[in-house]
């Protein structure tokens, strides 16, 4: 459960207006803890937040007092800055999952350019084991990246998910339809290829309650990073209750086996 966008609701009303320290009208309501509560409480095994450099939703304070309340694994978002890296040295959550961020964009669009940095990434990862921290890569499903990323050190690889997401949505979830059928075996093919190298293999990024099912059974898949899917229908139906459901929609089960329509035949997942 990435809560970030609870946070984002938070900062709309008391804003901290950037840098690395919050107001107390920052920390009003709602509050980010109290939401990790309600999401481990509706069966979340990972608790994910995302220290911008700007700061525009969760800040400082949020990762401090997560890392001494949560009590399942926290998994901390973050670019690979000295800052952040000496901030994730001091939490020491459980993961830290590197992604790139922009200035101007809404959130993350798209994977960490691994190949292009090998050295200094190589160092970061060095610096965040030293720590006890697990070391996650945000990127996209590409081969290239995945070797780039096991060459680093990284032990896990989250591949990004978003043009699965949107072919899923130009298609109407036709899974016939040719570019939605790419994009799942982009991301079949990846998770081969994280396998071959000895990563672990998470995903993340526009999943909802709708396209999760076939994610959910990619082989040898470990974790599921979903945020505002959950906080949008939590409006409705309350926290807790929107992340019972999406472990619902992500393993669904009619006669002891998981069910996807369309996909058993497919031969691209799980079972297939």
């Amino acid at each position: 459960m990435n809560i970030d966008h609870v946070a984002t609701l938070r900062q709309a009303r008391y804003p901290s207006k950037g840098g690395a320290g919050a107001s107390a009208e920052s920390m009003a309501e709602p509050d980010v803890i109290r939401a990790a509560h309600e999401s481990e409480l509706g069966g979340a095994a990972c608790i994910t937040a995302h220290l911008r450099e700007d700061r525009r939703h969760v800040v400082d304070r949020d990762i401090e007092r997560l890392a001494e309340t949560v009590r399942v694994k926290f998994n901390l978002e973050m670019a690979a800055t000295d800052e952040m890296v000496g901030i994730a040295e001091v939490i020491r959550p459980h993961m830290a999952t590197l992604v790139p961020e922009g200035r101007m964009e809404v959130t993350t669009e798209g994977g960490l350019s691994v190949d292009k940095q090998t050295d200094r990434l190589t160092a970061v990862v060095a610096r965040l084991k030293a720590s006890g921290v697990s070391a996650s890569a945000f990127v996209d499903p590409d081969e290239q990246q995945i070797a780039a990323a096991a060459q680093c050190g990284f032990a896990w690889v989250e591949l990004h998910t978003g043009p699965y997401a949107h072919a899923w949505f130009r298609a109407g979830g036709d899974i016939r339809e040719p570019r939605l059928k790419q994009e799942m075996h982009r991301l079949v093919r990846a998770s081969e290829v994280c396998r071959d190298r000895g990563v672990a293999l998470n995903v993340g990024h526009a999943i909802n309650y709708d396209n999760v099912g076939p994610v959910a059974r990619l082989d040898g898949l470990q974790e599921l990073h979903i945020g505002h899917a959950i906080v949008a229908r939590a409006v409705y139906t309350g926290l807790r209750a929107a992340v019972a459901q999406m472990g619902e929609a992500i393993g669904v089960r009619e006669g002891g086996s998981v069910v996807v329509a369309g996909w058993e035949a497919a031969g691209a997942v799980k079972g297939g």
